[in-house]
């Protein structure tokens, strides 16, 4: 089953995900790929093989566009390689991805043993369930 995986690194994580995407590209060019700019372009130059769709660059919106690709249920898996030592000035894009994907379900991999373990998962080419039970949030009463 073809998933849409988003790949996604700061920038001292970038030559990280290169190298794991090339250990990989058999496995990802079956897929539907988005990579926000900088990062989707560095990939797709040492993997020409790779089709990935480029959005925005995270500090741009490119964050916020896969956050809107997750709540419309068009993002699977999210492969975002984080620098926890590096202040990030969108931090709060970032938190709000992560927050994402979490409230609808979508498999999220932070670092290289995390991507590991998902792409090697007998479950990688499973469908997913996106079903979303909000009817708590979305039929509460708000009294005055």
């Amino acid at each position: 089953m073809k998933k849409n995986i988003a790949l996604v690194a700061h920038d001292k994580k970038k030559p990280e995900i290169i190298e794991w995407t090339k250990k990989h590209v058999a496995k990802l060019e079956q897929h539907n790929l988005f990579g926000t700019g900088t990062t989707g372009g560095l990939i797709k130059k040492a993997n020409p093989s790779l089709d990935i769709t480029t959005l925005k660059s995270g500090p741009l919106g490119g964050d916020q566009q896969l956050g809107s690709m997750i709540c419309e249920g068009e993002l699977d898996i999210l492969f975002f390689f984080t620098d926890p030592m590096t202040p990030q000035p969108h931090d709060v894009d970032i938190k709000a991805l992560l927050r994402l994907s979490t409230m609808y379900n979508c498999v999220v991999a932070c670092n290289l043993a995390t991507a590991d373990f998902v792409i090697e998962s007998p479950l990688f080419d499973q469908p997913q369930n996106h079903e979303n039970n909000f009817s708590e949030y979305t039929d509460r009463v708000i009294e005055k």
